[in-house]
């Protein structure tokens, strides 16, 4: 990321550096995106798969988005699901997979809805599945898989939220000292002038004398309290 701004609505500036993994080619590209906020809002109710068949760059194209989707629908049992981020399973610690054909990295695909849950999502993060995750056996899941064959999930590592839109902050408040529209700016009057001739003589003379003092007792102590004097 070159620059960008947290404004919604303002250009985001993007530059974008890929290489090959073989080769080690390299390749960039500036992309410059407007993020606009969605038009019902976030969703809030939010769960992230883990798909291990599959890597990140094979979840980005919108054709296999929406064939994701539609697994989605069938697990969860609604028609409103969108996509909300795409991870690649080694940003969130997994490990390098081995160079073996088929082998992959693994993509956790958040999908949010304004519909509650299924009941087989809800099943699938109960303790009792999470118990039987431990154990290295299959979470409970009341309703047929309809990611296989094309998406392999990995269902010990299902998430469920709930995100709920906090508060919005209060905008400013007109006061006093702002004018109103089309209003004419009054300078305040002039301050009368103010004589400073006290105040500067106060300051500089109280310190004066007291070193005068001070120099007097010092001297009167180091030349006349001398023994004979």
């Amino acid at each position: 990321r070159e620059q960008g701004w947290h404004l919604r609505g303002s250009p985001l500036s993007w530059q974008v550096l890929a290489y090959n993994r073989h080769t080690y080619a390299t390749v960039s590209q500036r992309l410059v995106i407007t993020v606009i906020p969605a038009p019902g809002g976030d969703p809030p109710y939010q769960g992230e798969f883990l798909v291990g068949n599959r890597n990140v760059e094979e979840l980005l194209p919108a054709a296999v988005r929406e064939m994701f989707l539609q697994a989605s629908a069938g697990v969860w049992e609604q028609d409103d699901l969108q996509v909300i981020n795409v991870t690649s399973a080694l940003d969130r610690g997994g490990r390098v997979p081995l160079p073996i054909e088929g082998r992959k990295e693994g993509v956790y695909v958040k999908v949010g809805s304004h519909s509650p849950f299924s009941p087989c999502l809800v099943s699938a993060t109960s303790p009792q599945s999470r118990f039987r995750c431990s154990l290295g056996q299959q979470p409970l899941a009341s309703c047929y898989d309809t990611f296989a064959p094309h998406f392999s999930i990995r269902w010990c590592n299902l998430t469920l939220l709930q995100v709920w839109p906090s508060p919005t902050t209060p905008g400013p408040v007109w006061g006093p000292g702002v004018l109103e529209e089309d209003g004419s700016f009054q300078p305040p009057t002039e301050v009368p002038p103010q004589d400073l001739l006290p105040g500067f003589l106060v300051t500089l003379l109280v310190p004066l004398a007291v070193a005068v003092l001070l120099c007097l007792l010092l001297g009167h102590l180091m030349c006349c309290r001398r023994e004979g004097v």
